[in-house]
């Protein structure tokens, strides 16, 4: 929940998350959009928890495992029944609960930040049940990224990089207020 919140709230971080923001549809290839640069980023810090806790590496595979695999579920362009989707994600994120952090709106963008367990944004007060106009009327995506040569690879590893890149998303929302 915190390194994902701190890509979201550090300018340059967010420069290289937003590859993963900037997908026009929300599907499991979306739980695999992180550009390089983010994964290089990551791994330091996910070094720096294993040596402090003195995790097992069983321990650290199985982690990751898991959480990759529910990356892929919670990005997953699936409906699951609304009653069930409702008391699911009191014990784990949901692909509609997930879906809401994509949008475009900013409020909806600074919103359900985590991936596996939802306590955390129920706890620090950044959960958002569904989107103001509904998931059908939802855009999703990064408004400056819609063009189709923006999904060409090589636009993708230059987003970090382009000045045309608007606002950082933490930072939208007061500005949008």
């Amino acid at each position: 929940y915190l390194i994902h919140l701190m890509f979201h709230a550090v300018p340059a971080l967010w420069r290289v998350h937003r590859m993963h923001h900037a997908d026009v549809d929300f599907d499991v290839t979306t739980g695999a959009r992180f550009h390089p640069i983010q994964i290089l980023l990551a791994v330091p810090i996910k070094f720096a928890v294993i040596f402090v806790l003195g995790l097992p590496v069983l321990a650290v595979l199985v982690f990751e495992a898991v959480f990759n695999a529910l990356s892929l579920f919670n990005h997953a362009n699936v409906r699951i029944p609304p009653t069930v989707d409702r008391i699911l994600r009191w014990f784990l994120v949901t692909p509609d609960m997930h879906r809401v952090h994509h949008s475009v709106d900013a409020t909806e963008t600074n919103s359900n930040f985590s991936f596996v367990l939802p306590w955390w944004d129920r706890l620090f007060g950044t959960y958002r049940a569904r989107p103001e106009g509904g998931h059908e009327r939802m855009t999703i995506g990064v408004d400056q990224f819609r063009a189709p040569r923006d999904f060409r690879l090589d636009r993708m590893l230059l987003q970090p990089f382009r000045d045309d890149a608007g606002p950082y998303a933490i930072n939208r929302r007061w500005k949008t207020g």
